[in-house]
């Protein structure tokens, strides 16, 4: 354990400095400044002797928490990097945009401030990458065996990277020109960096996977097709439909999709030329939605010089502590405020959108809103308490219904689920040998966390398979949704 008086010694939660608003919202750098080593080996030391670890009741993918704080709190960053990538392919990844929900089960959170495991686990990996740490691990012989990974989010490239060192020669199809899926192209920079993204895909590269940018499968080549080529194939396309909100004025020019607006910004920052690219600029933005894509969009607005930026939420706000029906070890759902949100902007919650409101020319002028009420458990919008709001640029970040089903249905035969999720059993197997299913696609809209876990998982599944047999980890099940959000 690490020291064994730190939680008594070290009572407070001590986080990285957030660079100052008025500079950080000038680039588009991560936000976060460099923290103290010896802050940060404090924290470590904070991490108990608890008896029963129930932050790996939070992770799916069962990090080794303890441990790797222990060895951090000792100056052992090699060890600790070792334990860390023991179950975890992307600690820069969850380091970074993972919510955590391995500190709401803290055992110290029971009466003091939770571990801050989520940047003690970044700090890992980044000391790790800056001495040279992270190298290749290609496989010590090759089975002779095919995968095609279709997606190239973290759960396409865990199962990617589980099945190369595995010894099966793995290619990786993105429809998009860069490989990275939802980590290249929306997630902003001030969140994470693409280098991050791409010393990671150095590495696999190096240790053999092949990737194919700017091929569709179902366009480009037909799945079944794709299928006849490869022993095995894997789809990780993510849940990209986005939940749309059908009321009058929806047709208004200037009203759009959050992702459709993020992966411009991505693209133009990755110094691409994007014709007529989505920008606040000089506009009262209003981003409908109040989770982590609606605080990106908000993010995004302020550095690009939005007006005023408004945030709609359409429920309640969240109690800024623990309520008493989401008890510990439980995630709770709180009010939280994201970087984001520091940096100007109002929030509105039980702000129901009624109307989109347009001008001569078509296009939004602004958003007739009422005051959510819940009757019998639904929410809807309160006779008489309409008012506007200006806008000339509207964001919808409501989340997504599933994956996308007319080329995988027709070409396949693939069902799916009333959820909107392409249906599999409890090895990640479809209906279809040899095609299997992980992260959003499979089980819908979630974290980060879960889609590594579950890349990982379908990789085992696979290679079983494939093989008769596994030495993969599986961390989860697809039955397992105690986390998911």
């Amino acid at each position: 354990m690490a020291d064994p008086k730190g939680f008594l010694k070290v009572p407070e939660r001590e986080l990285p400095k957030r660079r100052p608003v008025p500079v950080r919202i000038m680039d588009w750098k991560e936000v976060y400044e460099q923290q103290d080593p010896a802050q940060l080996r404090r924290q470590a030391g904070r991490c108990m002797d608890c008896g029963i670890p129930f932050c790996h009741h939070g992770c799916p993918l069962g990090n080794l928490i303890p441990e790797w704080n222990d060895l951090t709190w000792r100056n052992e960053g090699r060890a600790a990097i070792e334990r860390l990538h023991a179950t975890n392919n992307f600690p820069e990844f969850t380091g970074r945009l993972c919510p955590a929900p391995c500190e709401s089960s803290c055992v110290l959170g029971i009466n003091q401030p939770a571990v801050t495991i989520k940047q003690i686990e970044v700090s890992i990996i980044d000391q790790a990458f800056q001495n040279g740490w992270v190298q290749p691990h290609p496989p010590e012989r090759l089975t002779g065996k095919t995968v095609a990974v279709v997606g190239s989010g973290p759960a396409g490239l865990a199962a990617d990277q589980q099945l190369t060192r595995a010894g099966h020669t793995v290619a990786v199809y993105e429809r998009d020109d860069r490989i990275g899926g939802l980590l290249r192209y929306g997630i902003p920079d001030f969140k994470m960096e693409k280098k991050q993204l791409e010393a990671r895909l150095n590495q696999m590269r190096a240790e053999g996977t092949r990737f194919r940018s700017g091929v569709e499968i179902g366009r480009d080549i037909a799945w079944n097709d794709l299928k006849a080529r490869y022993d095995a194939v894997v789809v990780a396309t993510g849940a990209t439909v986005p939940r749309d909100l059908p009321i009058p004025g929806r047709d208004l020019l200037g009203i759009h999709f959050a992702m459709d607006y993020l992966v411009q910004q991505n693209k133009a920052g990755a110094g691409d030329t994007v014709p007529q690219q989505l920008t606040a600029e000089g506009k009262h933005v209003v981003v409908i939605g109040g989770g982590d894509t609606g605080a990106d969009c908000i993010g995004t607005a302020h550095r690009q010089g939005a007006l005023s930026v408004t945030n709609l939420a359409i429920g309640k706000q969240p109690p800024s502590d623990r309520p008493e029906d989401q008890p510990w070890p439980m995630m709770p759902h709180v009010f939280e405020i994201a970087s984001a949100h520091e940096e100007g902007g109002e929030r509105h919650f039980l702000a129901s959108t009624v109307e989109f409101l347009g001008n001569e020319a078509g296009e939004v002028r602004a958003l007739r809103v009422a005051e959510t009420e819940y009757i019998d458990g639904r929410r809807v919008p309160k006779s008489g308490t309409e008012r506007e709001i200006p806008a000339d640029l509207v964001l919808i970040a409501m989340g997504f219904t599933g994956a996308e089903s007319e080329a995988l249905e027709s070409q396949l035969g693939l069902p799916f689920t009333p959820r909107g999720d392409v249906a599999r059993d409890e090895d990640y197997a479809t209906t279809e040998p040899g095609v299997f299913v992980t992260g959003d696609a499979g089980r819908g809209q979630s974290l980060i966390v879960w889609a590594i876990a579950e890349g990982r998982a379908a990789a085992a599944a696979v290679d079983r398979y494939l093989e008769g047999s596994t030495e993969l980890p599986a961390p989860v099940r697809p039955s397992d949704r105690a986390i998911s959000l």
